[in-house]
């Protein structure tokens, strides 16, 4: 019975090895023999592989981290109005 425990971690440690060694660092290129991607409508050249995988603003927003100095008094809100009933 000992050595299923021990067989389950081998299997798992062997998998995690082999799922660490997918991950590639080179740049993208295009498939060899396979027509390049074609140039969309109204562009006057088809985009880089660094402009299609970078996110534009829309997708991934400005953060702002700025704090409250101090204290301000709201402007008064016509939309804000207290619950009904």
């Amino acid at each position: 019975m000992a050595k299923r425990p021990l067989a389950a971690a081998l299997t798992s440690a062997a998998l995690i090895a082999t799922l660490a060694a997918c991950g590639s660092k080179e740049d993208l290129k295009p498939v060899a023999g396979q027509p390049a991607a074609q140039i969309p409508l109204g562009a006057t050249r088809a985009p880089t592989t660094e402009e299609l995988t970078t996110p534009d603003a829309q997708a991934r927003p400005e953060r702002s981290d700025e704090l409250l100095k101090r204290s301000e008094r709201r402007e008064p809100d016509d939309f804000d109005l207290p619950p009904p009933g």
